[in-house]
């Protein structure tokens, strides 16, 4: 389970992929009960009456409501396992930067919520690796850059290891934010959080464009509350996005910094891997070649590179074992 700060993916072995939902929960504030989860529940983001709430259980990667948060994995885990007797061996993907009392409350809730004892937690950056094929467990080095809705996570990795890494609280969820104060800022425009999240994936890019593109952006006017129409241009969201992509670049030029340099001679050699969604931005494969100087590859299947990799830990669980942590260990 790929456990995102924007969407849950699951992966159930022998089967492959078999549910991305956001990571969004409806709740009724007066009897705390869930209303809608996933899908249903994103839709009513921004749409709600006063006393429904729809409420996002994670925050850059970690878990930010624990309730909710169980809930929503619980019926996560009934969808895809019908059987409520079932206890299935669970493997959840959880951020690199996180801390052990983070990690025991991605487990607790795992448990709590049906999976068999103990939930197994790999750290982002290594299912993604795993998941993008690159070959984990030879002594050479392998960087990932794993960009998700709330983390960024880079991590050079070398014989089933995770040598040098790096997590940087940016990632989709700060591209809408900056897009969103951009527009107030410069249009005095009030963007809700799923027109932000449009604008992002039809206009924002991290490298000018051969044919830069223009688009109409409706909301509300700052000043009049009435509703606004604005023409905006990949230009400009690529000025809006600039500060979080910079981030990003930032991460992975540290990481470099503090790399072995035997590990970094392979890294020159082999490239950067790309994965999350986040790696599905315009232009960034360029920007991170212009400003490293190394090869850039995105993984043949970002937004599930996490989940895959997680999914081939269960599969081949014996070779792959040594990269989980389980609650025993810790």
């Amino acid at each position: 389970m790929d456990l995102g700060t924007a969407n849950t993916v699951i992966y159930v072995r022998g089967e492959g992929i078999v549910l991305d939902e956001p990571s969004v929960v409806a709740m009724n504030v007066h009897d705390g009960k869930a209303l809608a989860v996933g899908h249903d529940a994103k839709r009513m983001i921004g749409r709600t009456p006063n006393h429904i709430q729809a409420i996002r259980p994670l925050k850059d990667g970690v878990i930010a409501d624990f309730d909710v948060c169980e809930r929503m994995l619980r019926h996560f885990i009934q969808k895809v396992h019908p059987n409520r007797f079932a206890k299935p061996r669970m493997v959840i993907c959880v951020p690199s930067g996180i801390t052990g009392v983070e990690k025991r409350a991605v487990q607790e809730a795992a448990e709590f919520a049906g999976a068999r004892r103990p939930a197994f937690i790999i750290e982002e950056p290594m299912a993604a690796a795993i998941g993008a094929g690159l070959p984990v467990q030879e002594p050479a080095g392998n960087m990932i850059v794993d960009i998700g809705g709330g983390t960024t996570e880079v991590a050079v990795i070398s014989l089933g290891g995770v040598v040098v890494s790096r997590s940087v609280r940016v990632g989709g969820d700060g591209l809408d934010n900056a897009i969103m104060q951009y527009a107030k800022k410069e249009h005095g425009l009030v963007l809700g959080e799923r027109t932000s999240e449009d604008v992002k994936l039809a206009l924002a890019s991290a490298w000018p464009l051969h044919e830069e593109m223009y688009a109409e952006v409706r909301g509300r006017d700052l000043v009049t509350g009435l509703p606004k129409t604005v023409v905006t241009s990949t230009i400009e969201v690529r000025e809006a996005i600039e500060e979080p992509v910079s981030s990003v670049v930032d991460a992975v030029k540290a990481t470099l910094d503090n790399t072995p340099p035997e590990l970094a001679a392979d890294i020159m050699e082999r490239g950067i891997m790309l994965a999350g969604g986040g790696a599905l931005l315009a232009g960034l494969p360029q920007r991170l070649h212009s400003e490293t100087g190394m090869p850039v590859m995105v993984a043949p299947d970002p937004l599930y590179a996490v989940a895959l990799g997680s999914g081939q830990t269960l599969e081949e669980f014996d070779a792959l074992k040594d990269v989980l942590f389980s609650s025993a260990h810790d």
